[in-house]
């Protein structure tokens, strides 16, 4: 008989030991992970008869003759247990036993052997084997082995499942800090954008007198020059002593004074010129910042995307891309006149950018439904379909390392949206990108 006396030989169990308390655990993952399911493997089909009849006071059990047929069973249904013999025809149950632990590794395998040598258990165990029995095995004792077993196979699963979900929470906490991050590199940005439009706005101020000063006085000097040098050709006419005409001359001479009226006149128009561009450029910037005009009004759309431009002159009037523009009749806008500024800057410098030769830039204004729409397209390389839908995430950008920070986008999204429109991009790869924005005349923007 199989239940005869004998002295079990087992590293992993005691006949004495307390059972540990059982985990609980979802019934659903419960019953999918093959759990109370037990197989039982052995070539003599009278032992693994009665193991099985055995446990199944208390387990799902089923039986297989072979490694194999064990590996077939296995494929088909989970199971939370194996127990097989060691010397087996074919396959014999170390092998098995690393099927299992290669393909099943949520399912623990208990080794019965008739022979009994330290160096053998050492292996099975070694290879993942929860326990190991010696022929011929008391029922008590392989009924504690497979209940010690069950439990610490429930205790790993558990173990897993809470390191999973410590994995998962901390993923979670590192994205809401990457997030916490991102939105602080927002904040700063803005704010830094906000103080440059302060600068800006400060040292337009600054400049615009002198700048007047210097427009209205280089006019006025080069009328003057123009007197002098009809009096002094006045004076050429005039006859003088030889010795007279002689220290004139001699002056003259020195002074390069042919050429010093004709360089005299183009220093004057250079200077005007010069001053001139420091009056728009001081006009633009005051007209870009807006933050004399800092509160809610009536907008000239055009008027903020012409001055934009005019800013952006490195890229517009370079020779190198053609702007188009398509105005439609657009009635003033109630905005916040300086972040709409802003979207416009961000658009159009994005498009002079994405031309890397000669190409078009196209800009064109429509009313609909009561909304203002305004939209820039350019000839440059498009923009990847699978792109499109995060070019307004924070920090996404497709520029090189260094070129770009991947938030004007962003910033011009959330700016559009305080304004209650929207802000949408259209891409062909290789056929330019079309930035479509959408805003309410009147309606009241939010903060």
């Amino acid at each position: 008989m199989i239940d005869t006396l004998a002295t079990p030989v087992s590293l992993r169990s005691a006949i004495s030991a307390e059972h540990e308390t059982n985990t609980p655990t979802d019934f659903n993952d419960y019953e999918l992970s093959g759990a109370e399911r037990i197989l039982v493997v052995d070539d003599e089909e009278e032992i693994r008869n009665v193991f099985a009849d055995y446990l199944r006071e208390q387990y799902d059990c089923s039986t297989a003759a072979s490694a194999n047929e064990a590996l077939d069973r296995l494929s088909e249904r989970p199971y939370a247990l194996v127990i097989s013999d060691v010397m087996m025809p074919g396959r014999n149950g170390v092998e098995l036993l690393r099927e299992i632990s290669a393909r099943y590794p949520d399912t623990a395998v208990i080794m019965v052997s008739g022979i009994d040598r330290s160096q053998r258990v050492r292996d099975a165990l070694s290879l993942g084997a929860a326990d190991y029995l010696i022929k011929p095995c008391e029922l008590d004792v392989l009924l504690i082995a497979v209940e010690r077993a069950l439990d610490r196979r429930k205790l790993q699963r558990t173990a897993k499942k809470y390191k999973a979900d410590i994995e998962k929470q901390n993923k979670e906490l590192a994205l809401r800090a990457a997030a916490l991050q991102r939105l602080q590199a927002q904040i700063i940005h803005s704010e830094k954008m906000a103080s440059l439009g302060q600068l800006a706005a400060g040292v337009a101020h600054e400049l615009n007198n002198p700048a007047g000063f210097i427009y209205g006085n280089m006019d006025m000097l080069q009328s003057e020059i123009a007197g002098l040098q009809e009096l002094l050709s006045a004076y050429d006419q005039i006859e003088l002593s030889p010795v007279a005409a002689s220290q004139i001359q001699s002056i003259k001479d020195r002074l390069g004074y042919d050429k010093l009226i004709e360089d005299l006149q183009s220093i004057v128009v250079d200077c005007l010129e010069g001053a001139e561009r420091i009056r728009d450029v001081v006009q633009n910037l005051r007209l870009f910042s807006r933050l004399d005009e800092s509160e809610l009004q009536q907008a000239e759309l055009h008027e903020g995307i012409d001055s934009t431009i005019r800013l952006l002159s490195q890229y517009y009037s370079s020779g190198r891309i053609t702007l188009r523009r398509d105005y439609g009749e657009l009635p003033l806008v109630s905005c916040y006149a300086a972040q709409l500024n802003q979207v416009w800057m961000n658009l159009l410098a994005n498009a002079a950018q994405a031309i890397s030769g000669n190409g078009e830039v196209y800009i064109m204004t429509w009313l609909e439904n009561n909304r203002a729409h305004i939209a820039v397209r350019d000839s440059g390389c498009g923009i990847a379909l699978e792109t499109q839908a995060r070019v307004f995430d924070p920090f996404f950008t497709t520029k090189p390392v260094g070129e770009g920070t991947g938030l004007g986008l962003s910033i011009s999204y959330g700016i559009i949206e305080r304004h209650g429109g929207t802000i949408k991009v259209h891409s062909t790869p290789g056929e330019g990108a079309t930035f479509t924005v959408e805003i309410p005349i009147s309606s009241e923007p939010r903060l």
